[in-house]
């Protein structure tokens, strides 16, 4: 079971989104509460917590400030800002915790299970890389941190939240700035850059990269032109691209998930029922019959 809290000071909007996690998550998941940083950072500090879910406007202790001290003590927990369009100014401040996504506010049950999924899978991968650096150093007689094993973590794929932001805020470069051409333009690249790399793993700060802007701001702009986060609209155009090949009956299931992006066939099945209602070989059964037909 996973560690997974929730900060949120508005009461109604915390036990919402509890209810909606342990809906969906409950096998999967422990989830905890906090009212606010400072409560947050205690529970963190007391429980075995792997995600982080941080309304950024809280009293006293805010969201960035929770996750700077998070992230001080743990560089792989999953942090994920929850914020409003009218308080976005704070999350320029969280570039350097290494957030994996921003929720813009209203956000949709579709959104966050989506983030939340991708953060349980990070948090499974890195668990997997760190038995198998265990079983080195073992196998070597190497201590943590030393020689090979330095040079093996080197190797180590780099998720989106882990790499270090490099890019200031530059609000002078901001789409706006340009008007309508240069938020169209903004919108091509992106949606050029996913066509591309769909099939690779990618993650909001690689988007915004590929943009050269800042995250929080990349996210405020993809927010508003595609009407989600990039997590879930990478899912979706995953899913959308899976449906075509699973047209095709000489692809098995298994090779569709890992040619749109999910080497990891249960969790590629487990998405698709989340956004179809039905597993992709039951999808492929009731199409192929259709097309008989």
């Amino acid at each position: 079971m996973y560690g997974l809290l929730i900060a949120e000071d508005e009461l109604i909007e915390r036990m919402v989104l509890k209810k909606t996690l342990e809906k969906r998550l409950s096998d999967q998941c422990r989830i905890f509460e906090a009212q606010n940083g400072r409560e947050a950072l205690e529970i963190f500090r007391r429980e075995s917590i792997q995600i982080a879910i941080l309304d950024i406007a809280m009293p006293g202790m805010n969201g960035i400030e929770a996750a700077e001290a998070i992230r001080m003590e743990d560089g792989e927990c999953c942090l994920i800002f929850l914020t409003a369009y009218d308080r976005f100014e704070y999350a320029k401040k969280a570039v350097s915790v290494r957030a994996m996504e921003y929720l813009l506010k209203p956000y949709s049950q579709l959104e966050m299970l989506s983030v939340v999924e991708e953060a349980i899978r990070l948090t499974e991968e890195r668990m997997r890389w760190r038995e198998l650096r265990r079983e080195v150093e073992q196998a070597k007689g190497l201590e943590t941190g030393a020689g090979e094993t330095a040079q093996f973590r080197e190797k180590e794929p780099q998720k989106g939240e882990e790499k270090v932001f490099r890019e200031p805020e530059k609000p002078e470069q901001s789409p706006e700035d340009g008007g309508v051409n240069r938020l169209s333009l903004m919108t091509s690249m992106i949606q050029e850059y996913i066509q591309k790399n769909y099939m690779r793993e990618i993650s909001m700060s690689d988007g915004a990269r590929a943009v050269n802007y800042s995250e929080p701001y990349f996210c405020k702009m993809f927010k508003q032109q595609f009407g989600q986060n990039f997590t879930s609209y990478v899912a979706e155009y995953r899913i959308k691209e899976a449906k075509k090949l699973l047209m095709q009956p000489n692809v098995n299931v298994k090779e569709v998930g890992e040619r749109v992006g999910y080497p990891d066939s249960n969790y590629f099945t487990k998405v698709f029922r989340r956004m179809t209602g039905e597993s992709p070989s039951e999808y492929r059964s009731h199409i192929l019959k259709e097309l008989q037909n």
